[in-house]
């Protein structure tokens, strides 16, 4: 006898995988999906493509994950749950390599390691999974008041198109890596015009041009690191350092 396969339209199939991967119910999401017929239609859709790499992701295939996420343009629609798919597999990756959990330099080094495709990129430069324009707000915010109270939580938030949650965890975490940085003694201290910057060794640094605003400082088409700018270079760009 030949096997059943389930008859459901598209909407319901895909209303279906959506529950299975929420739950997170790897096995039951696999079987589901070999049980589907077999169609260009359903061959070519995004969201069975995303649910066919998260049963990857699940059953620790990432060669397959990769495949899939490279095969194709995907929506913007669905950039964010495969970046997270691409970034989580590259630190699983990563982490056995090492043997040990992955900080926040380790996965900095991951996600530069491995960029994200463009398959599922829009091209704007994100960090932390976070659209660097919602970061600079996030960071100008925290030059000029690190401990934001719920109130101006909840503007951030609107702000940057962030939940409250994502708001307080960064704001959080750049208080905890300064705070270790300058246990270990590897804050630098610029100032420019009176106003003092902060910059970790994972940041990216930051010059100032001739009309006073901050850029980031790129050569070519590679972006430089602090510690590629010696004290007489950054002197010239009207910075102080002290260590």
């Amino acid at each position: 006898m030949s096997e059943t396969r389930p008859r459901y339209s598209i909407e319901q199939i895909i209303c279906l995988l959506e529950v299975l991967e929420t739950s997170q119910n790897g096995e039951k999401l696999q079987e589901f999906l070999m049980r589907l017929p077999k169609s260009e239609e359903l061959e070519n859709n995004e969201a069975i493509l995303k649910a066919k790499a998260t049963a990857a992701f699940f059953r620790g295939d990432f060669r397959e994950l990769y495949k899939i996420l490279e095969s194709r343009q995907y929506s913007p629609a669905f950039h964010d749950r495969l970046q997270q798919l691409w970034l989580k597999a590259h630190y699983i990756e990563a982490e056995k390599v090492r043997g040990r959990p992955l900080g926040a330099v380790g996965k900095y080094r991951v996600r530069r390691k491995f960029p994200l495709p463009r398959t599922i990129w829009d091209g704007e430069e994100t960090s932390y999974c976070f659209k660097e324009k919602s970061r600079a707000v996030l960071r100008d915010w925290y030059l000029k008041s690190p401990y934001p109270s719920p109130r101006e939580k909840r503007e951030l938030a609107e702000m940057t198109d962030l939940t409250v949650t994502q708001v307080s965890n960064w704001f959080k975490n750049r208080r905890q890596r300064e705070r270790a940085a300058e246990a270990k003694g590897t804050t630098l201290r610029f100032m420019f015009s009176g106003i003092e910057l902060l910059l970790n060794e994972d940041e990216w640094a930051t010059v100032v041009n001739t009309r006073g605003t901050l850029e980031l400082a790129t050569e070519g088409n590679r972006t430089r690191s602090l510690q590629d700018y010696s004290k007489p270079k950054l002197a010239a760009l009207g910075y102080r350092a002290r260590y």
